[in-house]
């Protein structure tokens, strides 16, 4: 059984993101390699250019905690700042393009431009209410209730029929380590929502036809 809802942040301004990637080492890594090990000591910041990270706790059984997903211009590992151990696994979802950051060079541009500071305060803030919102709704909302929000935080914008496509193609499983349930229970909920005309799977792309009910 896997857990937590993934971490969808509201765009903001990526003039310094940018600039310190430029700052960075380029870096290609293959879908499912490991870039942060949890525990381990670290140093560096990884943003990322192109595809996604996925950010997860794991356990000796194989049982993981999504805590997050990561697209262009977004960024992990600034737990680093404190020089501790890092707090969480981070692997490439799909073959991507990092610039990695040493925290010297962190540190420096941080110096140099100390209103990046405030922007990464925030986002250590922001992350912190969605760990505390994830928990939350693990604890508290049935599966279905988190199927339901993770649909509508995943929707686009609704095109001129109402209908709205996800942002991305999400296998069962991977809906389910998000979930803390299991695959089988995404498959049965997402089928009875098929059947009862809520959603459609269009080239392997989730559509949400109508406003999804509250309960099932």
């Amino acid at each position: 059984m896997n857990a937590a809802l993934p971490t969808f942040q509201a765009p903001q301004s990526t003039h310094h993101i940018q600039a310190l990637a430029r700052l960075g080492v380029q870096r290609r890594y293959r879908r499912g390699a490991l870039l942060i090990q949890e525990g381990e000591t670290g140093d560096t910041l990884y943003i990322v250019q192109q595809g996604r990270l996925r950010a997860f706790l794991a356990d000796g059984n194989g049982k993981e905690l999504t805590l997050g997903s990561y697209g262009p211009m977004e960024y992990v590992g600034e737990m680093s700042l404190d020089g501790g151990p890092r707090s969480a696994n981070v692997e490439a979802s799909e073959n991507c393009t990092c610039s990695v950051v040493s925290r010297d060079v962190l540190l420096s541009y941080i110096a140099s431009e100390p209103e990046f500071a405030l922007e990464l305060m925030a986002r250590l803030i922001r992350r912190a209410r969605l760990a505390t919102e994830s928990a939350r709704s693990v604890a508290l909302i049935d599966v279905y209730g988190r199927l339901v929000r993770l649909l509508n935080q995943m929707a686009r914008e609704p095109d001129a029929k109402g209908e709205r496509m996800l942002r991305e193609r999400l296998t069962h499983q991977a809906m389910a380590q998000h979930l803390a349930c299991s695959r089988e229970m995404v498959s049965r909920l997402l089928r009875d929502l098929e059947t009862g005309g809520y959603i459609a799977v269009r080239e392997r792309w989730i559509w949400l036809l109508k406003t999804l009910p509250a309960r099932w």
